[in-house]
Formats: C-alpha cells, structure tokens, sequence
C-alpha cells in the first residue's frame, strides 16, 4: 500500500521544488538590475562631479587672471614727460 503512494509523493516533492527555483531566478535577476542601475548612476554621478570640478577650475582660473591684469595696469610706471 505504501508503494503506491510512493510516486506521488517525488511527483509532488518535485513540483515543489521547481516552482521555488523560478522564483529565485527572478530574485537572481532583480538584484542584478539592481546591482546595474547603482553602477551606471554612480558613473553619472562621476561624469557630472568631473564636469562640475572643470567648470569651478577654469572660472577661477579666470578670475585669477582678470585680478592680475588689473595689479599689472596699477603697478605700470606712468609715462614721465621728457624734458627738452
């Protein structure tokens, strides 16, 4: 009697067993879109920073030498007439 019974059960056994397998594949692949999405918005992230750090430089950079070009026209020596 028992060995009738036995079939069913590995049926059942394996039924089981495959519907939990198709359920980690899709947790499998959640986390790797997860894992995908961090890595390309900590790129952005990057570029962006990159842009944002040049921009800051070269205004600057600017600013530096329009300081400068102002102490150069303040510390040229005026013109002296000649005497004649």
């Amino acid at each position: 009697m028992k060995a009738k019974y036995l079939p069913l059960f590995f049926a059942l056994f394996i039924s089981l067993t495959m519907f939990a397998q198709s359920d980690n594949g899709g947790v499998k692949q959640d986390t790797k879109d997860a894992a995908h999405s961090t890595g390309q918005a900590a790129k952005k992230t990057g570029r962006k920073v990159k842009h944002g750090t040049k921009k800051v430089v070269h205004k600057g950079a600017k600013a530096t030498s329009k300081g400068a070009n102002k102490v150069e026209d303040k510390t040229k020596p005026s013109p002296t007439p000649q005497p004649e």
